[in-house]
Formats: C-alpha cells, structure tokens, sequence
C-alpha cells in the first residue's frame, strides 16, 4: 500500500505532520523528511480528525431509499406531489415491474391504503414505506402478490369483512418472499457516508438473514461495518438488538431471559425503545437479567428524568437522534402527550446524570448528515423554529466528541490519531475551531479509510 504525508494539519489542537504507511498512521512530527514516491497532501493548518463514527443506521433501507420513489418532504409535499411522483415514476418502469416508495407521513395525503393507491396507481403492484420504517402500505395489485403470506396477525390490518386494507406492519421478513428481490448498490451508500466523513457504522437493524449478512460484509461497502443484528458470540458481533414492538411487548420474565441468553454469549443489547413503558420495560429487563458493560438503549426518544439515575446504576449507553427535533419536531410537538415533551430525546441531561450518551442518524429513517446533526443538538430547533426543550442542547464538540467513539463502545473516550492507529482519516478545510463555529459538510476535504483514499472534494 502507498505512503503519504499530510503536511501541517492539526491534530488535537497541535501543529504537526502525519505519515501513513500501509493503512497506518506510523509518525507524527514536524517538518517530517520523506522518501521518494511518497505523496504529500497540503494540510495548510486545517484539522486532521479520527473518521467519523454513525453508530445507528440501516444500510440496507438505505440501499433500497435510494431506489425507490421519495414520497416525503422537501420532494412531496402534498397529495398532489405525491400523485406526480408515483405516476411519473411508474411511467418509467417496465409493465408488471413493482413500484417502491419510501417516507411517506400521512400530513402528505391522509391515511394510504389499497383504495387510496389505486386511485394513484392501480395497473402495478405498488408498496410505500412509513417514514418510521415500520409500516407498508400496498394498493390492490400489490395485495394480490402477497396473499398467500398474510397471517391473522394484528400486524395485517383488515376491515370490517376481514379483508386486508394494504397496511402491514413490521413486516419486512414476511414479505420477502414474496416481493421481487432488489439489488443493492452498496457502493452508492459508501460514496455517501464517506462524502460527510464516515468511515464506520453501525447497522442496527434486527435478524439480518444470510444475504444480507454476505452483502454487507463484503467488499461493497467502503465503511468499516458493526453488526448488531448479527448471531454469533460477541467476538463474532456486537451487542445483540432487540426490537421492542410498543403495540406487542414482551413479558418482563421474557425480555429478561433474551437479555441473559446474549450476555451468555459475551454480548451487551442494544434495545430500542421509543417510549417510556418500552424504556422501563427494558431497565426492568436489565435489572433483572444482570448488566452488561456493552447494554445500549437506542432512540431513547422519551426518557423520563426519574429514571437517569437508574440509568447511571446499570451502566447503559444511549445512541440517539437529535436530528429527528430538526427533522419532525412540529410534529412531535402536536402529536405527544404533555409529559412526553417535556422529556424528548434528552441529552444534556443525560450526560449530567453520568449516562454515556452519543448520537446518530438512525438512516434512511432520519437525516443522515453527521454536520447538520450536529447543528440539530446544538440547537434544537424544529422546522418551524420553536426551540424544543434548551436545557437539552450539546455543544457541537461534545456532540463530535460521540462520532470518534469506537464502533465497539460507544461509551469509550474518542479516537484520537497517533502512531499505530489504522488511517481511518477526515481531512477538513479549516483548523477545528473555525469548523466546530460552522459545522458542515462541505467542510470535508478529503477521506481516507485504512490508508485508503474514499473521498476527495471537487
């Protein structure tokens, strides 16, 4: 593998040259002498940082939103956008060939179901995706494909009669099957995490089957990956997810028993918990089952201050989403309950409470930019501008701080760049100051994962 030399960049506010060797950084120091065929790179005094760590996406869904038709906002704004959009973009597929959408919100056109999407598009199997990821909703074509794979779960919803309106919850694993396969273009995806300085992630979506296993830990994706809806013992995978289901809990005595099996294993769990009783399930769950030192909650988007405390007690990391206030916050503030926004996605207060918090993306579902996340958790804005709670904003170190935690453990001190570490490398535009004033993606300059480079600006 090549060497370079980064000549005059800053690194934890010094000065310096960096010299990497075979996807290795292996000096530091100033006016470095180096031999022949070995590149220099101009650093002019702007920050040299560790890679850029989201500890919370889908790369999958994200392989899939980028071919698929986007039915929420800033592109569909309405019902007639969304008519446009799904008609237009129907018009360009072969006969017969599905038609996917993704990020619809029912403030667009109301409640979709198969009558609603057939008076779009009927001539075509058509499915579109809740911006939650949580919910399809397949018009009459659609419906026909997949009969034979319904069940009498409450997660196929029917009317009346008994038959299916085209709205399915969670069921993704169900309808495999069934759907035509897609492939994904992993590489696409690296190109866009590695252009906002990502060179790892965290995948979290639960029960990944054997191809999607295959594909993600295969050469397509740039980015070093962490897998926590992988099987295996924790030298295999991270902590292992579980997917609470607000609508369908489990059992205390049954969440406890899953949480021990994967602490059996040498593994921590990463939980998603989006309310409050899922949150109190889990820390009951925890309690119960014994701590491990890799427990993670995800999302925690309602977070009741009487429980950071117990929180601190069993050790738990927290990976959340300021981004979704700057994303869905008017929507929030009209939709939840009173005491629920007085607590949504804490923290500041959960890091003065001792609980080791982080944030990510939680991608395609929110917004992917680390930069304008970071922004989010320093300002805490919603689209309409109402600040949402400001005790709980972060400075945008802090919050830089979490993207150079290890893919690992997020609760570990951040990355720092000295002799031996991997070339997992984010060059800026300016000293770290100037950037952290205006946090943006178009400050990255140039990207280099294990010595290798993934991206450059134009």
């Amino acid at each position: 593998m090549r060497a370079f030399l980064l000549r005059d960049v800053e690194v934890s506010a010094s000065r310096c040259d960096v010299l990497v060797q075979d996807g290795v950084v292996v000096r530091l120091g100033h006016d470095l002498a180096v031999g022949p065929g070995t590149e220099e790179i101009a650093g002019a005094g702007a920050a040299l940082l560790p890679g850029l760590h989201d500890h919370h996406l889908h790369v999958m869904a994200m392989a899939a939103e980028q071919a698929s038709v986007r039915c929420g906002p800033p592109e569909v704004a309405d019902a007639a956008a969304l008519d446009s959009a799904l008609r237009r973009a129907a018009d360009g597929l072969p006969t017969g060939a599905w038609l996917r959408g993704t990020g619809y919100h029912e403030q667009i056109a109301g409640e979709l179901d198969a009558a609603a999407l057939d008076r779009i598009v009927a001539d075509r199997p058509v499915r579109i995706q809740h911006r939650s990821g949580a919910l399809w909703m397949l018009n009459t074509a659609a419906l026909r494909v997949v009969a034979p794979h319904l069940d009498d779960s409450p997660d196929v919803e029917r009317d009346a009669s008994g038959a299916p309106t085209g709205r399915l919850w969670r069921y993704d694993a169900r309808l495999r099957s069934a759907v035509p396969p897609m492939v994904p273009d992993l590489a696409a995806v690296g190109r866009s995490l590695a252009a906002l300085g990502i060179t790892g992630v965290t995948d979290a979506t639960p029960g990944l089957t054997a191809g999607a296993l295959a594909l993600l830990r295969g050469a397509g994706l740039p980015q070093r990956i962490h897998l926590l809806g992988a099987p295996g013992t924790a030298a295999e995978a991270g902590p292992w997810k579980i997917h609470l289901r607000d609508h369908d809990l489990p059992h205390l005595d049954d969440l406890a028993a899953e949480v021990a099996v994967a602490h059996g294993a040498g593994r921590g769990v990463a939980v998603h918990c989006v309310t409050a009783t899922s949150l109190l399930l889990t820390l009951a769950a925890l309690d119960q089952a014994g701590p491990h030192r890799l427990d993670r909650i995800e999302h925690a988007s309602v977070v009741p201050p009487e429980v950071h405390d117990w929180m601190r007690r069993l050790g738990v990391a927290v990976v959340t989403q300021p981004g979704f206030i700057k994303a869905r916050g008017d929507d929030y503030l009209r939709d939840l309950e009173p005491d629920e926004r007085t607590c949504l996605y804490p923290y500041a207060s959960l890091l003065a409470a001792g609980v080791p918090t982080v944030v990510s993306s939680d991608a395609p579902y929110g917004p992917l930019d680390p930069w304008a996340i970071m922004r989010a958790a320093r300002d805490r804005r919603t689209p309409d501008g109402v600040v949402v709670l400001p005790h709980e904003r972060v400075d945008v170190g802090t919050t830089l701080a979490g993207y150079l935690a290890p893919l690992e453990d997020p609760s570990a001190a951040p990355r720092t760049i000295h002799p031996g570490t991997d070339a997992d490398l984010v060059l800026l535009d300016a000293p770290l100051a100037e950037c952290l004033d205006d946090p943006d993606a178009s400050r990255v300059r140039k990207v280099w994962r294990a010595g290798r480079p993934i991206y450059e600006a134009d």
